[in-house]
């Protein structure tokens, strides 16, 4: 008689267990998943601040690193228009521009973005991408731009571009006292004959 009854209380242990797996299987699918990290949600596109054309014309250009020497160095681009860097417009609407690296120009697009934000770069990339420059400042005279990627700003810096000829600053007239004209030289006193005697 008490091998049946092992038998059969062995057969209920075990079914208890397989059920208690069974709701500890089901009671792990019902917990909320760690959700993945939700992509950041990409700039949208707007309107540029300026027209591209604002940006053709030929440009004085240097960088800084160190904010402290911006003005310095707006004053050596200025400098720079012996020789200049040229923007001209792209075949789509865009200014052909240097890529970081790149020695060939690329047709880029002006980009809006919220907050009255502008950036260059690639048409397909949404602005504030890592081949953009963000526009920091521009007043028709002075653009200054900084690249999205931190590795290449380390290396070029922000971006000082100074308008050349007569649509940037004039150049101021040299400073001290005009030089004196030359004298007019004086005319010849008229020979005196000689006196003849009789």
């Amino acid at each position: 008689m008490s091998h049946p009854r092992r038998y059969f209380t062995l057969v209920l242990v075990a079914g208890a267990l397989a059920l208690a797996g069974c709701e500890t299987s089901n009671f792990n699918f019902n917990l909320p998943q760690p959700s993945e990290p939700a992509a950041p949600a990409a700039v949208p596109l707007m309107p540029p601040s300026f027209p591209p054309q604002n940006l053709v014309g030929r440009w004085g250009l240097t960088a800084y690193h160190n904010e402290a020497d911006r003005e310095r160095t707006i004053t050596a681009a200025a400098n720079q228009c012996r020789n200049p860097y040229v923007i001209t417009m792209g075949p789509t609407g865009g200014v052909m521009m240097h890529l970081a690296d790149q020695s060939n120009a690329t047709e880029l697009a002006l980009k809006g973005a919220p907050g009255n934000k502008n950036y260059i770069g690639p048409k397909e990339d949404p602005p504030g991408g890592q081949q953009d420059r963000e526009v920091v400042s521009f007043d028709g005279r002075v653009l200054i731009l900084r690249w999205m990627d931190p590795e290449v700003q380390s290396r070029y810096g922000t971006m000082v571009y100074v308008r050349c000829g007569a649509e940037g600053q004039k150049r101021p007239a040299p400073r001290g006292k005009p030089k004196p004209k030359p004298a007019a030289a004086a005319a010849p006193k008229p020979v005196q004959p000689p006196v003849q005697r009789q």
